[in-house]
């Protein structure tokens, strides 16, 4: 017999037992697999930027980074942040090593990489994790530090759209359990949880700073 994951039906392994089968999920489609990529080039890009720059500051206090253009979008005011280096080494160090990680992941999977369902609850877990974080960075910049990052801001949308499409996969190839109407709109509609993530932090951003974008 065969059991039909993410779309492709792949053989059920040996050790199936009555009521429970130990087949891996199968690995996603080529889309799936180049999203990642993509959002991890993303974020691995913005941590880079962030953290180049972080070190020019350190050398010299005077530096400007690149993206402060206003008062509002200055990028110098979040890295000079305590906020910045809150496990005591600039935060885009760790985006340098989870960004890395993703794009290996949508490589493998466009090898051929098949992954098991622990492998795919961790991915989920991490994205979940940085989802967390980001959601913090947003509530200190927008309400403690008054100021915006550019390359945090490709760097929250990179982490967001990462989580809502690994939740889309593993909801839809049964890693994680869901009802059957959820599975079929992830399925069909994958993109809409992060467009309505981003958005309300989109919006959020424009009525933080309503008076300074319409002046």
């Amino acid at each position: 017999m065969a059991t039909k994951v993410a779309g492709e039906a792949i053989p059920q392994q040996q050790g199936r037992t009555r009521g429970h089968t130990t087949s891996e999920p199968a690995g996603s489609p080529r889309g799936f697999a180049w999203l990642l990529v993509v959002t991890g080039a993303a974020g691995l890009l913005a941590s880079w930027v962030i953290t180049i720059d972080k070190l020019k500051l350190l050398q010299d206090p005077n530096y400007t980074p690149g993206c402060s253009i206003n008062p509002v979008v200055a990028c110098g005011n979040i890295m000079k942040s305590e906020q910045a280096s809150v496990l005591g080494f600039p935060n885009p160090m760790i985006g340098l090593v989870a960004y890395g990680m993703v794009i290996c992941v949508g490589a493998s999977l466009l090898a051929g990489a098949r992954f098991g369902r622990w492998y795919w609850l961790t991915l989920h877990a991490g994205t979940a994790l940085g989802v967390v974080f980001c959601a913090w960075l947003q509530f200190q910049s927008l309400y403690r530090i008054h100021s915006l990052c550019l390359w945090c801001c490709l760097a929250w949308v990179a982490t967001l759209t990462l989580f809502w499409y690994v939740t889309a996969h593993n909801v839809r190839t049964g890693v994680l359990p869901a009802p059957r109407a959820v599975r079929g709109f992830l399925a069909e509609f994958p993109w809409v949880p992060p467009v309505l993530h981003i958005g309300v932090i989109g919006m959020l951003i424009l009525t933080r700073w309503w008076d300074f974008w319409t002046s």
